[in-house]
Parts: C-alpha cells; sequence; structure tokens
C-alpha cells in the first residue's frame, strides 16, 4: 500500500503521519457507516413505496407531458425527505438557481426576506440583492433584513424576535456554513429556530438551504418543521451520478409556486421533458447515502489531520458533522493555492492541470477551485476552493469513495509539506 501511495507522489512521511491519524478515527467511521446503512434503507423503502420501474428510466422530450419517471422521481424525494410535494428537474441548473427559484416564486413585491443566520453564501447576494444585479429580489421590491449569529455560533434570539415583522414572508436558512467559518446547523438547532420564528409570526414561510447536508444525520429539516427544503442534484443528493439538476421539497403550495415559476403560470408541473438523465437520478439518489458516508469520512480524516498539524479547522477533529463541508484556516495565499493544487493532482480528470485563483462570477473576491470531477462543478466528487480573502479558509468537501478523499487530502498536505508550509 505504502508503495502504491509512493507511486502516486506521496512521501513516506506524509504517508505515515496519515496513517496514524487515521488508526485513530475508526470509532468515528463505524458510527458513520450505521447512520449510512440507516439512509440507505430510508431511500430503498421510499423506491419500493412508489413503485419505481424500469420504465422510469425511459425519459421524455417535447413537452414532457406524463412522463412516469420524472413524476415517480418527485414522489420518491417527497417521501425520502418528508414534504408534501418536491420538484426535481434537470432545467433547475444549479444551487444557486434552486434557491432562486424558491425565493422568486414565493416572495412578492412588498414582501421581506430574512435570514436569522448572518449573511448568506456569496451567489445569493446578487439573487437578493445585497450587491446589484439584474433580476435580484430588490429589483421586484422585496426588502431584505439579516440578523446575524453571536459570536459563539449561537442565534440572537433577541434580534431575530425585533427583526420579524408584518412584512416577513420568508425566512432562510442556510444550514452549511458557505465561505464563513461559522459552524454549520444541525437538524436540531435548525427545528429549534423555526419554532422560535414561527411562534412569532405563524404564517411565514421557513426556507432551508440544504446544500451539502443531505443524508449527513437521519431526519432532515422538513421533519424539523421547515416548509422548504432546497439543493442540487450535484452535491449530496444526486450520488454523483446525477448530471445536472436541483430540487424543491417541502408543502405543496410552496412547490407548486416554485414549478410555475420553473415553467410558466398554467403550466406548472405538467411540463418539462426528462431528456434521458432518469437513470442517472434514481440510482444517484440510491447511492447517495453510502457516497455522502465516504465524504463525512474524508472530511473528519481532513479536521484531525491538519488539527493536529496545528491549523484551525471548523468543525473540530471531535465535533458531530451537520454538513461534508470542512473548513481549515490556512493563513496565507500561499498555503490555500498549495492546498488546492494537492486536491486537482489527486483527482481521475484533469490531474495534470493546476488551478488558479480568477474571477468566477458570483463572487466578490477572486476564488480559487480545485476539482477533478467526472462532472462539471460536482461538489460531491472531490474538491476544495476557498476566496482569496483573509483568513485564507479553504472549503474541502466531497469524495466519491472514502480512500479517494483519503488520497485527495494526503496530496494536499504533501504539497504544502514540499513548499514548506506544513511539518510532518
Amino acid at each position: 500500500m505504502k508503495g502504491m501511495y509512493q507511486e502516486l507522489g506521496i512521501s513516506e512521511e506524509v504517508f505515515a503521519y496519515g496513517q496514524r491519524v487515521e488508526e485513530k478515527l475508526q470509532n468515528r467511521f463505524a458510527e458513520i457507516d450505521r447512520r449510512a446503512e440507516y439512509n440507505q434503507l430510508k431511500v430503498i423503502r421510499a423506491m419500493q413505496n412508489h413503485k419505481v420501474s424500469a420504465e422510469c428510466f425511459m425519459g421524455s422530450n417535447g413537452y414532457g407531458y406524463n412522463d412516469l419517471g420524472r413524476d415517480t422521481l418527485e414522489e420518491v424525494y417527497a417521501d425520502c425527505f418528508r414534504g408534501e410535494a418536491a420538484l426535481v428537474r434537470p432545467q433547475i441548473t444549479c444551487g444557486t438557481h434552486a434557491l432562486a427559484l424558491a425565493l422568486m416564486s414565493n416572495l412578492r413585491p412588498g414582501d421581506e426576506l430574512l435570514s436569522p443566520v448572518g449573511k448568506p453564501y456569496d451567489t445569493l447576494e446578487e439573487v437578493i440583492g445585497i450587491r446589484a444585479s439584474k433580476g435580484s429580489l430588490a429589483e421586484y421590491g422585496v426588502s431584505y433584513r439579516q440578523v446575524d449569529l453571536l459570536e459563539d455560533g449561537g442565534f440572537d434570539w433577541d434580534g431575530i424576535r425585533e427583526a420579524v415583522n408584518s412584512k416577513t414572508r420568508l425566512v432562510t436558512i442556510q444550514r452549511s456554513k458557505g465561505y464563513q467559518t461559522r459552524p454549520s446547523l444541525s437538524v436540531s438547532k435548525i427545528g429549534k429556530l423555526i419554532a422560535f420564528v414561527k411562534a412569532i409570526k405563524p404564517d411565514v414561510i421557513c426556507m432551508v438551504d440544504n446544500c451539502y447536508g443531505e443524508f449527513v444525520e437521519e431526519k432532515e429539516p422538513l421533519e424539523a418543521g421547515a416548509d422548504m427544503i432546497v439543493g442540487s442534484l450535484i452535491k449530496n443528493p444526486g450520488g454523483g451520478l446525477a448530471p445536472v439538476g436541483g430540487y424543491i421539497v417541502g408543502k405543496k403550495e410552496c412547490v407548486e409556486q416554485a414549478a410555475y415559476r420553473l415553467t410558466s403560470p398554467g403550466l406548472g408541473k405538467e411540463v418539462g421533458a426528462s431528456l434521458g438523465v432518469m437513470q442517472s437520478f434514481f440510482q444517484g439518489l440510491f447511492l447517495a447515502p453510502t457516497v455522502v458516508a465516504g465524504a463525512l469520512k474524508g472530511a473528519i480524516f481532513a479536521a484531525n489531520l491538519y488539527e493536529s498539524l496545528g491549523f484551525p479547522v471548523l468543525p473540530n477533529g471531535t465535533e458531530q458533522r451537520h454538513d461534508i463541508i470542512q473548513a481549515v484556516t490556512l493563513q496565507s495565499p500561499e498555503a490555500l493555492v498549495a492546498f488546492c493544487e494537492g486536491i486537482q493532482a489527486a483527482a481521475p480528470v484533469d490531474s495534470h492541470v493546476t488551478p488558479e485563483p480568477w474571477a468566477m462570477p458570483g463572487y466578490d473576491d477572486e476564488v480559487i477551485m480545485a476539482a477533478g470531477a467526472f462532472v462539471q462543478g460536482s461538489s460531491i466528487e472531490l474538491s476544495a476552493d476557498g476566496p482569496l480573502r483573509e483568513p485564507y479558509a479553504v472549503y474541502f468537501q466531497g469524495g466519491l469513495t472514502w480512500y479517494h478523499a483519503k488520497f485527495g487530502i494526503l496530496m494536499s498536505l504533501q504539497k504544502m509539506y514540499e513548499k514548506g508550509l506544513a511539518d510532518v
């Protein structure tokens, strides 16, 4: 085994260091496997409940009327995530598109959007209108308010109580940390926040950005009182097989509003051809629990390895996980770039290219991204990225298998070790 890693560029010193870290994690890994087994059975139960058949993989073109696979898949998603209805479509291009769709379909001019968990993910700033952009919610007369988290990452209950008002129509809760060094939110904490908000204003819509969180826990946010959960199929629920797509699951009224916005008033969910992607969507969902388990093992391994080297990590090496993202504060642009070079060098695709920072659309700072993926931008596959700004934190996620995630982390350390940025 050591010889194989050396053949792939991992030095004896880095390999040995990784082995010492891994040996201490076997109990954590066993717990992840147990949870993956539970979630695997949950997915199988949903597929059996709705009689998934080979005919569901046929696909459709044109208008897509009476698409058996599309309609069955949406029933499976609703069952699996405990919602009344679901919209799962290849026409939803990414997670940001899914979130924009959910927001723009359920908000009207004069409404106010509230984020009680601080600043949203960078790409949502233009959707909301925090940064000016064509077609933003602000252009349509939707106002925005946010309540920052406290310094310890907790909710500012008094600030939230004060912020909720007669105009508050929708509350957006970002489960994952995004490009911030704040804790990701457990389903339990999300449930407490939703209960608090609805006690103030019962008719408010609570939407959870569930990206990176699916199948990490046994329960999902809809089971904790959310009205909508939203995500991308090229993250957790696509299992690495979905080539495109996004989903919205939740209350029937919220999902129908989104369907009418995605297609057209009067048409809604009735149209939208699946264009031959149904087998990948079904099979990706089937594989998702075990794929997510591999990604979680990689995140825990990364946390423990880099924490032991003296780098601040979030979550730390012992904390429970609520998404697949691992933040490592590398404290210099050189270390951030070296880390990403290592992740790229470990990829099965495009391992020969070198990632460089660039002005990525939707972001305010230059961003470096490493991802040698089978699906472009698929962050359930091994990937790492971060904005070139202090404190120079990198956000590592994914790995279709634990073994690939492990190799990627070792290679990231190898690149830093070779440049004198980390000492093993």
